[in-house]
C-alpha cells in the first residue's frame, strides 16, 4: 500500500468516526515555548487539551509534520527519524479509552489489514499515583485479545507527562507490531530496545493534572494518539527500515548517484537530514548559531561531512534537496528557490570552515605526538567540522594516528553539556499558560503592531519565543534599529498599554480572515479560525490573551539583535 494511500484511508476512516481535519501547524510551536520544535500532533493543541473550545468541535484528526533532535544519533537504523510525519486523532473531552482504544484497532486491522496476530497492546500497570489501568485491559479482551499479547508496564514506559514540573498527564496504551525477529531473552516484551517490537501507535489518556507533589483529576478528559506514519508504511510495504519505503526511494536513489561510496547507513543519515533540512528551511527558519538556526546548520554541515566521507560530488545537498522538494510537492510551503538559495549560502560558508580547518591542522600537526591529542581531534570535529575518518586519513599520510576511543569519549561528554542545556527549555512545561505568559502572549499583538507603524507595512513576524520572564520576537527587517527607533517602539507598546484597549476574540471563516489581518498566510489554517483584536492590531491567533491591556503593566525592549540574514529579534519585558 503506498504511502498517501495509507495517509488518506487515516483521514476518511476518522472523519466517518465524526472527527474534523485539521491542517499541519507550524513546524515553530506557537503556543509551547518549552521546545524548539513541534515535536508531536499534539503541541499546536495545547490551548484545547487545557479546556479551550476548537472552532471545529471535540473531535480532530490530521497528519502533523514534526521535527525531534533529541536521539539525532540514532538516525540511520531502522526506525529513527529526524523529521516524520505523526497521524494524530483527538477527543477534547469527548469520547473515552474504551472508542479510542476500539477506533485505533479497527484502522490497523480491519482498514490497514494488519495481522492482528502480530500486534501487541501495553497498559499502565499503577503504582502510587495511579491505578492500574483495567479499563484498558478489558477493552483489550473484548476485542478478543489474548493475555500473551496484552503487557502491563511502569510509569517509564506506559504514562505521558508532564513535560514540566506541572501540567496534563495521565497512562498510555501503546501498540506494538512484531517483525518477526526472535526474542533476545525470555523477557524481552514491547519495552525492550532490541527491535523485534516496533512501536506503530500511541493512545495517551490526559486524565491528570500534577500539582506539585500531588495529582488531580483533570474536569476535561482528553485522549491523545499519535501514529508513526513512516513506520507504518515500512509495515505495510513490507520493508525492513523506513528508508526502504516509497517515502525515501526517489531520495536514496538520488544520493546514491551522488556519492562514490556506497555506505548504507551514512546514505540513511544524508536521506533524513535533508528532508529535515528542506522542512526547517521552509518555515524561514535561517541557519545560525542559535536555537532552530543552529539545528539547521548543524543537520546542512552533518549532511556535507558525510558526503565528503562517501566522496560526493559538490552539489550532492543541492541535489538531494531538490528530490525532497519534488517528492513532497503536495507541501505547498516548500519553496525550491528560497530553500536552494539558503542552502548554496551555507554550503558555501562550511566549504571557507573546510579550509580554515586544514590550515589549523598544517599549523598544528607538527606539535603533536605519535597520537593525536583528544582535544586537537575534537577541536577539529566541533569547529572545523572534520570527520573521525577525515582527521584519521589526514593524520595517516603524517604517520601518525587517532585514538578512535577518547574521541568518542570527548564527544559523549560534549553530548552530555549539550543535553543539559537542551533540558533547561522544558522547565516552564508543556504550553505554559501562567498569567505571566497570557500577558507576553498579548504583549506580542501590541509589539508587532508598534514595529509596522514605526519601521513600516513590510515588517513579518518570523517567530515568537515566550516565558514567564520575556517575550522574544522575531521579525523580518534588514538592518540594525536605531536607539531612536527602539525608544519608538517601546513608547508605541505603552501608549496602547495606557488606553486600555479591550482584547477581542471572534471566530470566523478563513478568507474572511486573511481579509482582515496582515500576515503571510503560508501554513496552513483550518477553515475556522479565531481572530484577536486589540485595537488596530488584528491578528490570527490561537493563543490565550488578557481581556483588557491595563492588566499588561510597562514594556521595556532589554535586547535588539540580528539572528540571521534579513531577521531581526526583540527580547522585551513586562514590569509592572
Amino acid at each position: 500500500m503506498k504511502s498517501k494511500e495509507i495517509k488518506k484511508k487515516y483521514i476518511e476512516f476518522f472523519k466517518k468516526k465524526g472527527h474534523k481535519e485539521i491542517p499541519s501547524a507550524s513546524l515553530i510551536p506557537e503556543n509551547d515555548p518549552s521546545v524548539l520544535f513541534t515535536t508531536a500532533g499534539m503541541h499546536p493543541l495545547v490551548p484545547y487539551l487545557l479546556g479551550q473550545k476548537h472552532s471545529l468541535g471535540d473531535r480532530l484528526v490530521n497528519s502533523q509534520k514534526c521535527i525531534r533532535t533529541g536521539d539525532i544519533e540514532e538516525v540511520g537504523n531502522s526506525g529513527h527519524l529526524t523529521f516524520f510525519e505523526m497521524l494524530g486523532n483527538w477527543s477534547l473531552g469527548d469520547y473515552w479509552k474504551e472508542d479510542a482504544i476500539k477506533f485505533s484497532y479497527e484502522f490497523f486491522v480491519d482498514v490497514l489489514g494488519m495481522d492482528r496476530e502480530k500486534l501487541s497492546f501495553t497498559c499502565f500497570k499503577g503504582d502510587k499515583n495511579a491505578e492500574k489501568d483495567k479499563l484498558s485491559y478489558e477493552v483489550y479482551k473484548e476485542l478478543g485479545i489474548k493475555d500473551d499479547k496484552i503487557w502491563f508496564l511502569g510509569r517509564k514506559e506506559n504514562w505521558w507527562g508532564p513535560v514540566g514540573e506541572e501540567g496534563p498527564c495521565g497512562p498510555c496504551s501503546e501498540i506494538f507490531y512484531d517483525i518477526g525477529k526472535r526474542k533476545c531473552s525470555k523477557d524481552c516484551d514491547p519495552s525492550c530496545s532490541c527491535g523485534k517490537y516496533v512501536e506503530i501507535g500511541n493512545n495517551v489518556f490526559m486524565e491528570f493534572n500534577k500539582k506539585k507533589d500531588k495529582f488531580v483529576e483533570l474536569e476535561q478528559k482528553n485522549v491523545d494518539f499519535g501514529g508513526g506514519f513512516e513506520r507504518i508504511c515500512m509495515i505495510l510495504q513490507n520493508k525492513k527500515n523506513v528508508f526502504e519505503t516509497d517515502l525515501f526511494k526517489e531520495i536514496v536513489k538520488e544520493i546514491k548517484k551522488n556519492v562514490k561510496e556506497k555506505k548504507e547507513k551514512e546514505i540513511r543519515i544524508i536521506a533524513d537530514h535533508v528532508r529535515s533540512l528542506v522542512f526547517i528551511l521552509s518555515e524561514n527558519v535561517r541557519p545560525s548559531n542559535v536555537e532552530q538556526g543552529y539545528v539547521l546548520r548543524r543537520l546542512i554541515r552533518r549532511v556535507m561531512r558525510l558526503g565528503k566521507l562517501l566522496k560526493g560530488n559538490d552539489d550532492l545537498i543541492l541535489n538531494v534537496a531538490k528530490v525532497v522538494i519534488k517528492e513532497y510537492k503536495d507541501f505547498k510551503e516548500l519553496k525550491k528557490s528560497f530553500i536552494l538559495d539558503y542552502l548554496k549560502d551555507e554550503k558555501e560558508k562550511f566549504e571557507n570552515t573546510l579550509e580554515r580547518g586544514l590550515r589549523y591542522f598544517e599549523r598544528e600537526i607538527d606539535n603533536q605526538g605519535k597520537v593525536l591529542d583528544k582535544k586537537f581531534v575534537f577541536n577539529l570535529f566541533a569547529s572545523y567540522g572534520f570527520p573521525i575518518e577525515m582527521t584519521k586519513d589526514l593524520a595517516k599520510e603524517r604517520k601518525k594516528s587517532v585514538n578512535e576511543d577518547d574521541f568518542w569519549k570527548e564527544y559523549r561528554k560534549h553530548q552530555e553539556i549539550s543535553r543539559k542545556g537542551a533540558s533547561k527549555k522544558f522547565k516552564g512545561g508543556l504550553g505554559d499558560e501562567s498569567e505571566e505568559v497570557i500577558k507576553y502572549h498579548t504583549a506580542t499583538h501590541l509589539l508587532l503592531l508598534a514595529l509596522r507603524e514605526v519601521l513600516g507595512d513590510k515588517v513579518m513576524q518570523r517567530g515568537s519565543n515566550l516565558t514567564k520572564e520575556r517575550l522574544r520576537f522575531d521579525f523580518s527587517f534588514d538592518r540594525k534599529l536605531t536607539d531612536e527607533e527602539k525608544k519608538e517602539v517601546e513608547d508605541t507598546v505603552n501608549s496602547y498599554i495606557k488606553e486600555k484597549l479591550e482584547v477581542k476574540c471572534e471566530e470566523m471563516d478563513l478568507e474572511k480572515a486573511k481579509k482582515k489581518t496582515k500576515g503571510m498566510f503560508e501554513h496552513k489554517y483550518s477553515d475556522k479560525v479565531k481572530v484577536f483584536s486589540v485595537g488596530k492590531s488584528v491578528e490570527i491567533c490561537g493563543g490565550p490573551h488578557v481581556n483588557n491591556t491595563k492588566e499588561l503593566g510597562k514594556f521595556r525592549i532589554k535586547k535588539e539583535q540580528s539572528i540571521s540574514a534579513g531577521v531581526r529579534r526583540i527580547k522585551g519585558v513586562l514590569e509592572s
